[in-house]
């Protein structure tokens, strides 16, 4: 009975109309694997809102620190230092790119109240040894200044929008004095694919210094006839950090002459994550010769538990997710949240319901192939526990796969001995997540020509 129970779900069908950003697709591979038009997501419902009996201070929601009053803390610690009308600041350098209105959208940089090397307030490669409350402290206090801008018609007479764009391809914290129409304020925007941050305001004039560019990153801007995809990987394969890349795109500084449009944040993040992952794939994962044995590998980050397991077949690739209650994404209390999504050997051809974790994972796993020079079947499990209390981004993926890859795999001669390790690693009974797995039937199912030969004594 409690298996059936856990095997329950109740989700409300939604649209998301979302309109595809074609202004930085080149390629017909790209568009395929990333298009996102007229389709339906399932998002769990829930009809009790606990946090009005609760307040902070009772735990019902199962998680182990309220997210609202870790929030509040971290917030009533800036208060005084941001909610001024002109605010004096180092940007990381981060800026960010709305969605909402699109393409009239809002675009600014972040800046924090503090002077001098803040560069990993928006370096997520650097955040993994670092706690929740860690995080949370540091990505509030960037003030998120907004100004108007339709990224199709882009005024590139526009001085803020020059400086922020100075802000974007800087390597180095950027010096920055920035004048708001009234203080800060509004709410905290959190979300699945994008880091936390703090509050925002209007800006009237940005004025930016000690900007020092990156070099490559200076060339590929200043190469007007280098298509998007292209840069991308140019700036990936010279070791350009995936968060740099991200922040370069999102400002319209890549592709070719005057088809360069801004990208909105959410999207250059999957979209970066999807491109690099997609060329690796294709021109270089799937020609490297086959793994020789089954591996398990395995970390942890911030509440969640990554388990890889490796099979020496041709290239096929899942990523599945297992939410527990109380969790960021399943407030329910009584049933575990679990999906995943699926690619065969020639990829696929509609967006990942599961969202930008799956790219992000994926890119963490096409790049330690093409390290390797080799090939397999992948399969990931993340179990996100009840710590992981708040949406902090996909690099949580992305740098947790990474983590796992760093670590020595266990190595073992059938499947099944991979599969029993991993079911000992993970806490859902592995019945659940096998039976949502597409590529463990596509292997169970295959037939080999060895198996129609009949062997002589």
């Amino acid at each position: 009975m409690k298996e059936d129970n856990e095997k329950r779900k109740f989700v409300k069908k939604v649209k998301r109309k979302i309109p595809w950003i074609e202004h930085m697709i080149e390629s017909y591979e790209d568009a395929l694997d990333l298009n996102i038009l007229d389709r339906e997501i399932s998002v769990r419902s829930r009809n009790i809102n606990l946090c009005i009996y609760c307040r902070g201070g009772r735990n019902l929601c199962g998680k182990p620190l309220c997210p609202i009053i870790l929030k509040l803390r971290s917030y009533l610690k800036v208060r005084d230092d941001i909610r001024k009308e002109i605010l004096e600041g180092s940007s990381p350098p981060a800026v960010f790119v709305g969605r909402y209105g699109y393409p009239n959208v809002q675009v600014g940089p972040l800046i924090p109240p503090i002077m001098g090397n803040t560069e990993i307030y928006d370096h997520p490669e650097r955040w993994i040894n670092m706690s929740i409350e860690e995080i949370i402290d540091i990505r509030l206090q960037l003030v998120r200044g907004r100004f108007p801008v339709n990224v199709k018609k882009i005024d590139n007479s526009n001085k803020n929008l020059e400086a922020t764009r100075e802000v974007a391809l800087s390597s180095k914290p950027v010096d920055a004095e920035v004048e708001f129409t009234k203080p800060p304020g509004g709410r905290i925007l959190l979300d699945d694919e994008i880091q936390p941050m703090g509050l925002s305001a209007p800006i009237s004039k940005v004025i930016v210094s000690s900007v020092k560019a990156n070099p490559i990153i200076e060339r590929v801007y200043y190469d007007y006839d280098l298509k998007a995809s292209e840069a991308l990987m140019k700036l990936f394969t010279n070791n350009i950090p995936v968060s740099s890349i991200q922040r370069v795109l999102s400002v319209g500084a890549l592709g070719v002459g005057i088809e360069r449009k801004m990208v909105p944040t959410r999207w250059s993040i999957t979209a970066v994550d999807s491109t690099i992952s997609r060329r690796l794939r294709d021109e270089i994962v799937k020609r490297n010769p086959l793994i020789n044995e089954y591996r398990v590998y395995e970390s942890n980050l911030l509440g969640n538990r990554f388990i890889v397991i490796m099979i020496p077949e041709k290239w096929q690739y899942e990523f599945i997710e297992v939410w527990y209650p109380g969790t960021a994404w399943n407030r329910d209390q009584n049933m575990i949240a679990i999906g995943g999504d699926y690619e065969p050997y020639w990829g696929r051809t509609t967006y990942a319901e599961i969202g930008g974790c799956y790219y992000a994972a994926r890119l963490a796993t096409t790049e330690y192939l093409e390290r390797e020079g080799r090939q397999a079947a992948t399969l990931i499990i993340r179990e996100a526990y009840p710590e992981y209390i708040l949406p902090l981004g996909v690099w949580v993926v992305r740098e947790g796969v990474r983590k796992a890859y760093r670590g020595k795999p266990l190595k073992f001669d059938t499947l099944e001995e991979a599969l029993n390790y991993a079911s000992n690693r993970l806490k859902v009974k592995s019945i659940h997540w096998m039976g949502e797995s597409k590529l463990l039937r596509e292997i169970f199912k295959q037939k080999r020509i060895t198996d129609y030969i009949t062997r002589k004594p």
